[in-house]
This record gives structure tokens, sequence and C-alpha cells, in this order.
């Protein structure tokens, strides 16, 4: 598969994602981003936000294996992973395959739960495959997490752990649509009761695991320039240094990014990758993954504002 083809690809889904979402045409190149090479993503905002349904459609779009879990305060890892039950009749023990054995999992509302049991995704998402009982079982080639979560600020909630938000390869935060975006949102979904569904919007399937896995190989062709590389090695050690954080981003944040430059340089129609792939991902790719000094929590600074310093100080090849 081509570049062209990819390109091709991904905008039939951005179609039929549009038929039921409003507007979010960011999130949903991010969210394109992360499915051609192999990343998960995490969306954030305000209840209302259209998080849920802009996976559900973005799901539905997919010919794929999909899979959810409502994240709940009394949810249990084994509400996800599964169990093994005795068989009386082989006196045998058979594993009842939790949600998490699908293509695409929606993990709506993860940090409604207990980090115990957000920890049950740890080993999915990072080696595609879960141990039960001692037993490891594998996952999909093609496992991929959309996961939201409501801000921090909001109550019933729990902060995800660092080791889980580093499995994310973005993290999107939505906010509330313009004023035009609001009013088309009212004229479509303001005449009729209940939830938006993705399949009675019109929303059908436009590509499947052979198209995803060709997209994700061509993603992998993409040319990366030694001076790119030592770009996205030299803004990962700037978070780092900075005296802004106290925990910067690790090496897998660097790997993680350079393919995601790779892969927006393929939704942009290149095959190679320029400084501005890497510029226009670092904040989503890098959000979630530093951690602020107490000297910066206390002047009120945010991470997403010392990351966009450090994208405007940290020299870019020519």
């Amino acid at each position: 598969m081509d570049v062209a083809e990819v390109g091709a690809i991904a905008a039939r889904i951005r179609a039929e994602v549009s038929k039921a979402v409003v507007g979010q045409t960011g999130t949903v190149d991010l969210m394109l981003t992360a499915l051609f090479c192999g990343g998960h993503i995490l969306l954030e905002g305000p209840p209302g936000t259209a998080k849920t349904l802009l996976a559900q459609s973005f799901s539905r779009a997919l010919d794929l294996q999909f899979g959810r879990i409502q994240f709940t305060p009394d949810l249990m890892p084994g509400d996800i992973l599964g169990s093994n039950i005795f068989n009386f009749q082989t006196s045998t023990f058979t594993l009842t395959r939790g949600p998490v054995f699908c293509d695409l999992l929606l993990a709506d509302e993860i940090n409604r739960t207990p980090p115990k049991t957000q920890a049950a995704l740890l080993e999915a998402m990072q080696e595609r495959s879960v141990t039960v009982d001692g037993d490891t079982h594998p996952l999909s080639d093609r496992f991929t997490v959309i996961a939201t979560q409501n801000p921090i600020e909001q109550q019933g909630v729990y902060p995800l752990p660092e080791a889980q938000l580093d499995r994310f390869l973005f993290k999107q935060v939505l906010d509330y649509p313009s004023r035009e975006d609001e009013l088309r949102i009212v004229e479509s979904h303001g005449s009729h009761a209940g939830m938006p569904d993705p399949v009675a919007l019109g929303v059908q399937p436009v590509a499947d695991a052979a198209a995803l896995s060709a997209a994700i190989a061509t993603v992998g062709q993409v040319r990366l320039s030694p001076e790119i590389g030592g770009y996205v090695v030299d803004l990962i050690r700037a978070t780092r240094e900075s005296a802004d954080l106290q925990t910067g981003a690790s090496p897998r944040s660097g790997a993680m990014l350079s393919l995601a430059a790779r892969a927006r340089a393929v939704l942009e129609g290149r095959d190679f990758v320029i400084p501005d792939d890497v510029k226009g991902l670092a904040l989503p790719a890098l959000r979630h993954k530093v951690v602020l000094s107490p000297a910066a929590e206390i002047e009120g600074r945010r991470a997403e504002n010392v990351i966009a310093a450090l994208i405007d100080t940290v020299p870019a090849p020519r």
C-alpha cells in the first residue's frame, strides 16, 4: 500500500465519523495517527463533549472486533481480563475471556476505577497479551485502546498511575465546541431522545484488519532522517533537564513520538518526516508523560505550557 492509499483510507474514516460527531477534526486525526502506528490514545474532557460517541463512531468505521468496558469504582481486574472457571465435566479450568480480547477496546471513563483495576491493562497495552493465573494469553496483533476520562478536578475520579499513562501514545484534551459547532450539534442531535447511535446516524465500516495492517506497514517504511531523529531525542532530553519538571519523558516516549511522526507524515501525503510532524505531535505525545516540579505547581504552571516552551526553544533541523 502506498502513501496515497493510506490517505484514502483515512479520508473515508474521517467522513464516516463526521456523520455522528460535529467538529473534533484534530482529535480524529490524532486517533488516525495512533491507529496507523499501533498506539493507544486517551481522550480527556468534561462530560457531554462527545468523547464516548467519538470513540464509538471511530470504532464503527473500522471493521474490527470491538469491545467496551465501562469503568466503575467496583470494577475488578477479572472483569477486564476474564477468569478461569472450573469445568466439572472435564475436571479442568477453562478461561472465560473478558472484553479485553478484541481488536479495538473502548475503555470508557477509565479514571473512575481504582489504580489496582486500571493496572490490569498494563500488560495488554504494552505487550498485547494478558496473564491469568500464571498463564499468558495473546491478544490481537491490532489490539488498540481508546480510553476516555473526566478531568481530575471532578468528583469520583482516580488519577491514572504514571506507568499507565506512559502506555498511551497520545493524550488529547477536548474542550467545549465553538458556537457554530454547538449550533450544529443542537440541530443534528436535538431532535431525538436518547444517546446518539453511530449506527442509526449512518456510520459504516470502511476499513478492515487487512487494510489496517497494510497501512501500518507503510508507516514503518517512512524515512526519518538522522537529523529528525536527533531532534526527537533533544526534545525528550530537554524535558528531563527542565527545572519546571520533576520527571521528564522516558526513552520509550521518544521512540513512540518518532513512530507517530512517521504516521503523521503519511496522513499528510509524504513518505518522509519533517520537523513540523514532530512539533505538531509533541504536545499530545508528552503532556501526560511528565510531572511538574513542586515549585512549578505552586506557581500554577501547567505541563502543557512547559512543553510548548520547550518546543519553541529546542532547535529544529532546517
